[in-house]
C-alpha cells in the first residue's frame, strides 16, 4: 500500500455538531482583511485520529479540525451579493520603474512578508498563464483530440479570457516520454488520434506593446502543463537521478525524460520539448534585443510543470547568459541534488516557489532524503544524490482562508492550481488574516476540486463542456461535434504559420505580434 493510499484509507472522517457551519461572522478590520471568529476548539483523542495527525506529521502538514461556528444565514447572502457585484481585478499599476526586483533581481528580500501588491499581482498573472494549460487541454478520452489543445494558439487566450494581461501565443510545445509514467500522458480510446505518443504541453507567449510600457520589458514567456491532481507517479519517481550540464548536478530522470523525448516516428516530437522551446525563446530574445529592447524570461508551471520550468531556466540559463531568467512556480516537487541547485544560482536564474502547506507534492521526491540533511554536511560531506528544493518560498495557509473547508484531507483540492492562486490573491502576510478586498472569483476554486465551504453554494467540479461536449445536431440526436477546422493539430499547419510569423516580425516589418496574431 502507498503512504498516499494510506492517507486516504485511515483519515478519518470529521464530525461537526448538527446545524454547524464553518462562519460566524467576517468583518473588515484595520488591515482590510478578512477576519473570522472561531470559538474553542475541542480535542479528539480516539485511535484513528491519532494516526491520521502521526501521519500528517511524517508529511509536515496541518489538518485543522472543523470550527463549530454559528452562522447568520441572511449576513451570509448580503457578503456574498456584494461580493458578486465587485470587480474580479484591481486596477493594473505601471511597475517599469521596479521591474527588476519584482522580477527577482534581490530574490524578492522584502517583497514576500508581506506579499508586496505588485508582486501579488504578476504571481496571479503567470499562474494564470499556467492555469490555461490545463483549461483548454482536452481531456476527453472519447476524443479523437485528447491530449492536444481544444483551441489554436490565435484565440487560446481570448476565449480563456486571458486576453486582459496583454500577451499574445507564438508557439504550441509538445512533449512525450519514453518512460512509463502513469496517468501523465493523455491517450484517446480511439484507434485514430491526431497523436499516440504527444501531449500538448504548453506554450510561449510575448508581451504586447502596452504590457510592455507597464511592466518595463518585453517579458516572454514559458508555460507548462502539469498534472491535474497529484497521482502517484510521483511515488514512482524518485529513485533516480541523472546527470545534467557538465557538472556535478543531477535531476530526476522522468521529469528529464519528459523535456528532452523525441523521436522520428511522432508527428509532433520529431524535435523534444526542450528542442521547440529553446528555438522559439531564442528567436524572440534576438528579434527584440536587435530592436535595443530590455529582454526578460519568465518561466511558470505547476506541479509537473514546475519541475520542467526549472529545467527550461537552466538550458536557458546555459544558451542564453545574461538573460534574466525568473520560474515561478506552483506546488512544484524537487527536481535534482545540490549542485543543480548551485548551478541554478551562479547562472543568474531566480526561482520563486508558491507552495500550500498542506500539500504533498512540494515534499516529494526525496520525502525524507532531502535539503534538511544539509545540517550533516560536517558528518557525511555534501551528499550528490540528495533532492533539493531551489530559491525562495512563499508558503501559503488552507486555513487562512475563510472560504475553503478546514479538518479534512483534500489532496486535490490542496494540490489544485486554483486553490494555490485564491491563497495568493488573499495573502497579505503570516501575521494578518485573509484579505477582505482580496479580488479573484472565489468560485474559480471549485472548478476542478471541492473544497469551497458549502456556505458559498458553488457546486464542486462544475468546468465542464455543456453536456459534457455533446450537441444535439439536425436532426435531434446528441453527437460529438467536429472541432473547427482551426483548431485541429496540424503539425504541418502550425510550422508554415510559425514560419510566416517569423518572417513578418523582422525588424523591418510594420507588423506586430498583436496583429499577427488576429487580435
Amino acid at each position: 500500500m502507498t503512504l498516499s493510499t494510506m492517507i486516504y484509507t485511515y483519515l478519518p472522517a470529521t464530525q461537526a455538531a448538527p446545524g454547524a457551519t464553518r462562519f460566524s461572522l467576517i468583518r473588515a478590520c484595520h488591515h482590510q482583511e478578512a477576519v473570522l471568529d472561531h470559538p474553542h476548539q475541542t480535542k479528539t483523542s480516539n485511535k484513528a485520529n491519532r494516526l491520521a495527525e502521526s501521519l500528517a506529521n511524517l508529511l509536515h502538514l496541518h489538518i485543522d479540525t472543523p470550527q463549530r461556528t454559528n452562522i447568520n444565514p441572511n449576513n451570509w447572502n448580503l457578503f456574498t451579493e456584494e461580493m458578486h457585484s465587485t470587480p474580479t481585478t484591481s486596477p493594473k499599476d505601471i511597475i517599469s520603474e521596479k521591474w527588476r526586483e519584482i522580477h527577482g533581481s534581490n530574490d524578492w528580500e522584502g517583497l514576500l512578508d508581506p506579499l508586496h501588491p505588485w508582486l501579488r499581482r504578476e504571481i496571479v498573472k503567470y499562474g494564470e498563464f499556467a492555469q490555461a494549460t490545463y483549461d483548454a487541454f482536452d481531456f476527453d478520452s472519447f476524443s479523437e483530440y485528447c491530449g492536444s489543445c481544444r483551441y489554436n494558439k490565435n484565440k487560446l487566450f481570448d476565449v480563456l479570457g486571458l486576453d486582459k494581461n496583454g500577451y499574445n501565443v507564438s508557439k504550441y510545445i509538445y512533449a512525450m516520454s519514453h518512460i512509463d509514467m502513469p496517468q501523465w500522458l493523455e491517450r484517446s480510446h480511439l484507434a485514430d488520434t491526431w497523436s499516440k505518443h504527444s501531449n500538448w504541453m504548453g506554450y510561449v507567449a510575448v508581451s504586447d506593446e502596452e504590457e510592455t510600457r507597464r511592466i518595463g520589458r518585453r517579458d516572454i514567456v514559458v508555460a507548462w502543463r502539469g498534472t491535474v491532481a497529484p497521482s502517484e507517479w510521483y511515488e514512482d519517481m524518485q529513485r533516480k537521478l541523472e546527470p545534467i550540464g557538465s557538472g556535478d548536478a543531477k535531476v530526476e530522470h522522468g521529469f528529464h525524460g519528459i523535456y528532452t523525448a523525441k523521436s522520428d516516428t511522432t508527428r509532433y516530437n520529431r524535435s523534444s520539448a526542450s528542442e521547440q522551446v529553446m528555438k522559439e525563446v531564442a528567436r524572440l530574445v534576438e528579434l527584440y534585443q536587435a530592436r535595443g529592447e530590455e529582454v526578460s524570461l519568465t518561466i511558470t508551471g505547476h506541479s509537473l510543470g514546475g519541475a520542467l520550468a526549472l529545467l527550461n531556466a537552466y538550458e536557458a540559463a546555459e544558451k542564453l547568459p545574461g538573460l534574466p531568467i525568473s520560474v515561478i512556480s506552483f506546488g512544484a516537487p524537487r527536481v535534482g541534488n545540490i549542485a543543480f541547485k548551485e548551478e541554478l544560482h551562479q547562472m543568474g536564474v531566480k526561482t520563486l516557489r508558491v507552495v500550500v502547506k498542506q500539500d504533498m507534492v512540494p515534499k516529494m521526491p526525496g520525502l525524507v532524503l532531502n535539503e534538511s540533511l544539509q545540517k550533516f554536511d560536517d558528518i557525511t560531506g555534501t551528499l550528490d544524490w540528495v533532492y533539493t528544493h531551489v530559491g525562495a518560498e512563499l508558503k501559503l495557509e488552507v486555513g487562512s482562508s475563510p472560504y475553503l473547508k478546514h479538518g479534512r484531507f483534500n489532496l486535490p483540492g490542496f494540490h489544485s492550481l486554483e486553490t494555490y492562486l485564491h491563497l495568493v490573491d488573499g495573502f497579505f502576510s503570516t501575521e494578518t488574516t485573509f484579505r477582505s478586498n482580496a479580488r479573484r472569483d472565489i468560485a474559480l476554486v471549485n472548478k476542478g476540486c471541492d473544497m469551497l465551504v458549502d456556505d458559498l453554494k458553488i457546486p464542486q467540479c462544475w468546468y465542464q463542456l455543456p453536456h459534457k461536449g455533446l450537441v444535439r445536431n439536425a436532426h435531434g440526436r446528441w453527437v460529438k461535434p467536429k472541432r473547427d477546422p482551426e483548431d485541429i493539430p496540424s503539425p504541418t499547419r502550425e510550422a508554415q504559420a510559425h514560419a510566416l510569423q517569423g518572417e513578418m516580425m523582422q525588424p523591418s516589418s510594420d507588423y506586430t505580434l498583436k496583429s499577427l496574431c488576429g487580435t
